[in-house]
């Protein structure tokens, strides 16, 4: 954990996906917050997700919304169904469909390190 005590996670600079699990009702939520979402529970733990999942849904960018993103056109913002059971939004690979098997990494994007998904190896 972090001085913080929270686990650092790509929002921090470390080549990391948190999520928090309810202690109480079992809920898993990948925005981090001091309750839980479904059950108003205090302090739900923090894990760090394996960084595998399914391609839920996809959108292929075409245009840039600011001039930092203008270099990476196109790119593919992907909703991802983690293996844990969360649902995220991330950058990946532009030939991702739908119900794809998919891994991360992470790799720079508008001066930031951001989780990139790509298909999983079979």
């Amino acid at each position: 954990m972090s001085g913080s005590g929270r686990l650092g996670d790509w929002t921090t600079g470390t080549e990391a996906i948190v999520y928090q699990a309810c202690g109480s009702c079992g809920n898993l939520q990948y925005f981090r917050r001091s309750f839980c979402a479904a059950c108003g529970a205090p302090d739900p733990v923090e894990k760090r997700a394996s960084g595998e999942g399914t391609v839920y849904a996809t959108s292929l960018v075409c245009r840039a919304a600011t001039p930092e993103t203008r270099a990476h056109i196109p790119y593919n913002i992907v909703l991802i169904d983690a293996s844990e059971g969360f649902r995220m939004m991330a950058h990946g690979d532009n030939d991702l469909a739908i119900d794809d098997r998919v891994t991360a990494r992470f790799a720079p994007f508008a001066g930031r390190l951001v989780p990139y998904f790509a298909k999983a190896q079979s």
